[in-house]
């Protein structure tokens, strides 16, 4: 099962929120979107899931489009919060889960799985309202996922929760993606792209800037960075031929470069000073290319 968008445009009037966006997430495929506020990530997602119509293109999962009677395939967990904060956690879900096409017994016995691996069991009786605003997240994750969707359009999953839920939430996201879901999300959390997307897009004022998977989206952006480790000051390797930007860090530096060939001249520069306690090549991350090509005001 194949989510694809061909060429989709969505404008408001004379505002063009998505511009001539096309991709394709395959089963068990993990699709990062990237862009800042306004970039038009969640006004794709309200395509995808039909309630907003584009202008132009064509947007299908499993070569249909989906309406009403594909919704108990679908798990979408929006940015912001749609839960009714005077109804009691259990009340909720299982009304949720009966709504994505569930029975009543069903609903009840995913919900008490789901209760416990999210670890707020001792929550089930409480109304929403009286939960902490991650725990809020955590019961609208359920939400998403308690009826065993195939594709999952989670918009900024993590919002709201600490390290430790992070990984749980991002162990269940994995889950699904292992038993063969489609799933698409966004983040402005860069490294979690990074760890968990296979493929990924980056859209910048509704237009798809980059796109491909997470390594040739890396080699194509053609820059490495540097890591120089030292107790000595560096400040005159700032200025060699091939270095386009400096990280400062209280133990060092990271110096991005035009290419590896130039990590022999820092190395040789740096050594001049004293020693040295690390030196490293490395990959150019998410955060690298989003500054690059989006713009340091947007990061």
């Amino acid at each position: 099962m194949t989510l694809v968008l061909e060429h989709v445009t969505k404008r408001f009037g004379d505002f063009t929120a998505v511009d001539d966006l096309t991709l394709s997430v395959g089963e068990g495929t993990m699709y990062g979107f990237l862009g800042a506020n306004g970039a038009g990530k969640t006004t794709t997602f309200r395509m995808i899931l039909g309630l907003l119509n584009a202008n132009e293109g064509k947007i299908t999962w499993n070569n249909k489009r989906i309406t009403y009677a594909t919704s108990p395939e679908i798990g979408y967990l929006p940015e912001e919060r749609g839960l009714y904060p005077k109804m009691k956690v259990e009340d909720q879900l299982v009304f949720l889960g009966e709504l994505r096409g569930m029975k009543k017994a069903d609903a009840k016995s995913e919900l008490k799985k789901w209760l416990e691996r999210m670890e707020i069991s001792h929550y089930a009786t409480k109304k929403v309202e009286e939960l902490s605003k991650g725990n809020q997240q955590k019961i609208q994750v359920i939400a998403s996922l308690i009826h065993n969707p195939r594709l999952l359009i989670l918009d900024e999953p993590f919002s709201g929760l600490d390290p430790v839920n992070v990984e749980m939430l991002k162990n269940a996201i994995l889950d699904f993606r292992n038993q063969g879901a489609t799933i698409v999300f966004s983040s402005h959390r860069m490294d979690h792209v990074e760890e968990l997307c296979e493929q990924l897009s980056i859209i910048h004022k509704g237009k798809q800037i980059v796109s491909g998977t997470l390594r040739d989206v890396k080699r194509s952006f053609g820059k490495q960075n540097i890591r120089i480790h030292s107790d000595n000051d560096l400040s005159q390797l700032d200025s060699i031929s091939g270095v386009t930007s400096v990280q400062k860090a209280i133990e060092g530096a990271v110096y991005q470069v035009e290419s590896e060939h130039i990590a022999e001249a820092l190395l040789a520069e740096a050594l001049k000073s004293g020693p040295i306690r690390h030196f490293a090549i490395e990959e150019p991350s998410l955060q690298d290319i989003f500054i690059e090509k989006v713009g340091k005001e947007h990061a």
